[in-house]
C-alpha cells in the first residue's frame, strides 16, 4: 500500500487544475481540494490501483463538494444588499414610536375584554369567527365587543 503523501504528492497539481476549471474561482478551489483531501485521508482504503483509479476516485469526490458548495450558496446566499438610502440621512421614526404609545395608551383605556377583542381581530389578523374560538367567546360576542371598543376609542380620539 502506498502512503498518503505519496498520493499527494502524485495528484495535487491534477487535482488542484480539476478544481479551478470546474469551480472557475482559484479560492474556491482551493477549498475544495482541502475538502477532497479530508475526505480522502478518512478512506485510504479506497484509494489502492487495485480497486480503481486513485485520481478518478479523487476528480469524482473534487467534482461532488464542489457541486455541494455550489448548491449551498445558492440555496444560503452570504451576501446581502444594501438600501440605496443612506441610513445616517433616513428620516427618523419618530412619529411610529409616537403613534404606538397612543395606540397602546387607547387600547389600555379599554376594558380587559374589549382590548383583547380588539388585539386578536386587528393586531392578530383574525376574523370574528377565529376570534371567537380563540377567545372561546361566541361570534355575536365578538362583534358586539369591536362594536363597543371602536365607539370609545372613536370618542377618546375626538376629546383629546
Amino acid at each position: 500500500m502506498t502512503t498518503f503523501d505519496s498520493i499527494v504528492a502524485a495528484h495535487r497539481t491534477a487535482l488542484l487544475a480539476y478544481a479551478r476549471r470546474v469551480t472557475g474561482c482559484p479560492h474556491r478551489a482551493e477549498d475544495v481540494v482541502q475538502e477532497t483531501w479530508i475526505r480522502a485521508w478518512k478512506h485510504q482504503d479506497k484509494l489502492t490501483e487495485d480497486r480503481g483509479s486513485v485520481r478518478a476516485w479523487l476528480t469524482r469526490v473534487a467534482h461532488n463538494i464542489a457541486v455541494d458548495q455550489h448548491r449551498g450558496r445558492a440555496a444560503r446566499p452570504s451576501e446581502v444588499e444594501l438600501p440605496e438610502t443612506d441610513v445616517t440621512t433616513a428620516p427618523g421614526c419618530a412619529d411610529q414610536v409616537l403613534d404606538r404609545v397612543m395606540v397602546d395608551a387607547a387600547l389600555e383605556a379599554l376594558p380587559e375584554p374589549h382590548r383583547q377583542t380588539v388585539v386578536e381581530v386587528y393586531f392578530a389578523d383574525r376574523t370574528a369567527a377565529s376570534a371567537a374560538i380563540t377567545l372561546q367567546v361566541p361570534v355575536g360576542t365578538v362583534k358586539s365587543r369591536l362594536h363597543y371598543a371602536l365607539r370609545t376609542l372613536r370618542e377618546s380620539a375626538l376629546a383629546a
